[in-house]
């Protein structure tokens, strides 16, 4: 596999039209918030529904989709970097799922592409990993609980005796 498939990827993600940034509200980790901020977004493009997150416009979409793009690509929330992987927790275990094809054209490219799939895959982890390290049993009962239809799960990751949600 050569790095050309992540133009392929990105080409996905272009027509797609952000179908991932409507009414997505990612969760946001202290460092993320701290980055964000420092990458000077103002504090108001983060908002709290039980969790921080970033906010949403009126219309729906992430309040940094501009454009057809990500405005803060290099400080994206830890599930906008896992995508089309989400998560959700059983007790102290990490769930990882794939969203399926209609829903995200980028994840039928991956379960046709191996490497592609394993490097993703490896990132996602990490990413989701960390966030379920970062955030409190609370915040994480609450993100839990938002729907995520249409995936597949991938992967369980045991996070250890200490961790509890």
């Amino acid at each position: 596999m050569t790095d050309s498939w992540f133009f392929i990827a990105e080409a996905i993600c272009d027509r797609c039209g952000g179908q991932c940034c409507r009414e997505a509200h990612p969760p946001l980790t202290r460092d993320r918030i701290d980055d964000i901020i420092s990458a000077g977004h103002p504090f108001g493009t983060i908002e709290y529904r039980g969790y921080a997150c970033l906010a949403g416009r009126e219309d729906g979409m992430c309040v940094m989709f501009d454009r057809g793009r990500c405005r803060i690509h290099t400080v994206k929330p830890e599930t906008c970097r896992a995508g089309p992987f989400t998560f959700d927790l059983a007790g102290s275990v990490l769930e990882i799922w794939l969203k399926q094809d209609h829903i995200c054209p980028l994840a039928g490219l991956l379960r046709g592409e191996p490497e592609a799939y394993a490097r993703l895959f490896a990132v996602a982890r990490e990413e989701l990993v960390r966030l379920a390290q970062s955030l409190s049993p609370g915040e994480l009962d609450i993100i839990c609980r938002i729907p995520e239809p249409d995936t597949d799960k991938v992967a369980e990751i045991p996070l250890g005796d200490d961790f509890r949600c």
